[in-house]
C-alpha cells in the first residue's frame, strides 16, 4: 500500500488527510474536527495549566539545588517534594492527556468518522485532572510512594487509570467503527500506544504500591516501568502524532510506508528492555541485555533519520515562522539526539562514568520536553482551531513560543549534559572529595535554571492562547444561547 495524497482545507496537498468532500459512506471533515471540540478544551486546558504549574515546580526545584538555603523552613517546597511534583506534572499532567486528545481526534481524522458519546471523554478528562491534583498533593504533604515516575498514592493512580481506560475505549470504538478501514503508519504506533499504559501501569502499580514485592525486585520493576513510560510510550505517541504531520504540513508523501513499519516493529522489539543501568545490583544478565537492547536502539535511530530526510529533506525556511511544522519537525530531531544520548549511557565504560549524574536527568528532559512536548505543541496548534472552529486569539504568540522552547531546551539540556559528564569525571578520581565534584556542577545548574525560565515563559504563552480560545468558544456559545431565548420571544411579540 502507497500512501495516498488527498487535499486539504487549507489548499496544500498532504498524506494522510481527510477530504472536507465527504466521500460515499464518509463523514465531512468539519463535523469531524468538530465532534472533538469540547473533550479536547477538557483535555489540553487541564493540560496547559499543569504544564505551567509543573514549569513552576521544576524553576523552584532548580533554584533550591544550588541554593539550599532557599525555601528551607518550609517541607512544602524542598527539592524532594518539588522535583517529583514538577516529573509528574509534567508527565501525567500534560502528556498523557494531550497525547491522548491528539490521539482521540487523530483516529476520527483517519477513519473518517466523528467522535461519538463526547460526554464520556470530557467526564474522563475531568476525572484525569482531578487524579492529577489529588496526587500532586499527596506529594507535598509526604504521601508519595517513593518510587520514580510512579509517586502518586492510590487517591490519585486510580482516577487516572480509569480515565485512561474510558479515553482508551472511546478511542477503540472509534477506531473499530472507522469508515476508511486502511490501516496508516499513524495508527499502528498509536494503537499500540493505548493498550501500553493499563499494562505498565497497573502492573507497577500492583506489585509496588498495592502488594508490594521485596528485594531487588522493587528497583527491577520501577525501572521497567519508568522505561516503558518516559521511552516506548511516548516514543509511540509522538512517532504516531509525527508521521502523521510531518507529510502532511511539508506537502509531500511520506517515505516509506516499509521504513516506518521496520521502524515501528524496530522500537516495541528493542525499547522495553532498556532502563536498567550498568553495574546495577541486580543479576548480571539484566544490564547486559539492558545494554544490548540500548544499543540495538540504533536501527530504528538511523530508519527514522533516513525517512526524515527522504519526506522533507533539509530544514525548510518554514521552519523559522515557529509554526506547527517547526514544532513537529524539531521534537522529532530531539528525539533522535535522546536516543543517540540513551546508546551513550548505556555502553558500560560510558556509563560508569555518566550514570549517577546529570547526564541522565537532560536525556529525560530532551525526550519529555524536546521531544514529546514540542511534538503535541505543534499538533494542538493545529487541530484545536480546527476542532473549535475559532483561530487563536493570540497567533504571534505561537512563534514566541516555538523560540523560547528552543532557547529553554538547549540552556537547560546542554549544560546539564555537559555538567553530567565533569561530575562524572571527578566522582571517577579517588583523590578528590565528592564535594568537588558537587560544586563542579553548579556553574552549569546555573545556567539550567534559566533555561527552565525560558521554558516557563513558553509554556504561559501556550496557555494563554489555549485560555483564550477557550474564551472564545464559550462567549460564542453564550450567544447562541441567548439568540435562542430570544427568538421565541421575538416571534411572540411580532404576533402580539
Amino acid at each position: 500500500m502507497s500512501p495516498d495524497k488527498r487535499s486539504d482545507n487549507t489548499g496544500s496537498s498532504s498524506w494522510g488527510g481527510v477530504s472536507s468532500l465527504a466521500p460515499p459512506g464518509g463523514t465531512a471533515r468539519t463535523d469531524i474536527d468538530r465532534s472533538c471540540g469540547i473533550p479536547l478544551l477538557a483535555l489540553f486546558g487541564g493540560a496547559a495549566l499543569w504544564l505551567v504549574v509543573g514549569s513552576v515546580f521544576s524553576l523552584l526545584a532548580s533554584i533550591n539545588f544550588h541554593a539550599p538555603d532557599f525555601h528551607a523552613d518550609c517541607a512544602w517546597l524542598s527539592y524532594g517534594r518539588l522535583q517529583p511534583a514538577a516529573d509528574d506534572a509534567l508527565l501525567y499532567g500534560f502528556c498523557l492527556p494531550a497525547g491522548l486528545g491528539v490521539v482521540l481526534w487523530l483516529l476520527a481524522r483517519l477513519g473518517q468518522i466523528p467522535l461519538r458519546g463526547a460526554i464520556v471523554p470530557i467526564f474522563a478528562a475531568n476525572l484525569w485532572h482531578l487524579g492529577v491534583f489529588v496526587g500532586l498533593l499527596a506529594i507535598f504533604i509526604g504521601d508519595s510512594t517513593g518510587f520514580t515516575w510512579l509517586e502518586f498514592p492510590r487517591g490519585g493512580s486510580v482516577p487516572i487509570f480509569f480515565a485512561y481506560l474510558l479515553l482508551a475505549l472511546w478511542a477503540m470504538m472509534n477506531f473499530a467503527g472507522r469508515s476508511d478501514r486502511t490501516l496508516y503508519p499513524s495508527h499502528w504506533f498509536l494503537i499500540a500506544a493505548l493498550f501500553w499504559f493499563p499494562w505498565i501501569y497497573s502492573v507497577a502499580n500492583l506489585f509496588l504500591v498495592a502488594w508490594p514485592v521485596r528485594g531487588v525486585v522493587q528497583a527491577i520493576i520501577g525501572w521497567w516501568f519508568a522505561n516503558n513510560l518516559t521511552l516506548v510510550w511516548t516514543g509511540l505517541v509522538g512517532l504516531g502524532v509525527a508521521v502523521y504531520f510531518l507529510p502532511k504540513l511539508s506537502g509531500r508523501p511520506l517515505q516509506s510506508h516499509y521504513l516506518a513499519l521496520f521502524a515501528f516493529w524496530t522500537f516495541i522489539l528493542f525499547g522495553p528492555w532498556c532502563g536498567v543501568p550498568a553495574g546495577a545490583p541486580v543479576p548480571a544478565w539484566l544490564p547486559t541485555i539492558s545494554t544490548v537492547a540500548a544499543g540495538l536502539l540504533l536501527v530504528p535511530l538511523i530508519i527514522l533519520v533516513v525517512m526524515t530526510w527522504r519526506t522533507v529533506g533539509f530544514i525548510k525556511l518554514e521552519c523559522l515562522a515557529g509554526g506547527s511544522y517547526a514544532f513537529v519537525r524539531l521534537g522529532l530531531g530531539c528525539f533522535r539526539l535522546s536516543l543517540l544520548l540513551l546508546i551513550v549511557m548505556a555502553c558500560p565504560h560510558l556509563g560508569r562514568v555518566l550514570n549517577f549524574t546529570w547526564f541522565g536527568p537532560a536525556e529525560t528532559q530532551l525526550r519529555l520536553y524536546g521531544f514529546f512536548a514540542l511534538t503535541m505543541f505543534g499538533a494542538i496548534y493545529y487541530l484545536l482551531p480546527r476542532a473549535v472552529g475559532f483561530e487563536f486569539p493570540f497567533p504571534r504568540l505561537v512563534r514566541v513560543h516555538f523560540w523560547l522552547s528552543l532557547a529553554g531546551i538547549v540552556l537547560l539540556v546542554a549544560p546539564l549534559a555537559i555538567g553530567g559528564v565533569v561530575q562524572g569525571l571527578k566522582l571517577q578520581n579517588p583523590d578528590l572529595a565528592f564535594r568537588e565534584s558537587t560544586q563542579a556542577t553548579l556553574p552549569f545548574l546555573r545556567i539550567s535554571t534559566l533555561g527552565l525560565l525560558f521554558m516557563l515563559l513558553g509554556n504561559l504563552l501556550f496557555f494563554v492562547n489555549i485560555m483564550g480560545l477557550t474564551l472564545r468558544w464559550k462567549f460564542a456559545l453564550a450567544k447562541k444561547f441567548i439568540a435562542f431565548v430570544k427568538s421565541p420571544l421575538a416571534m411572540e411579540g411580532a404576533k402580539s
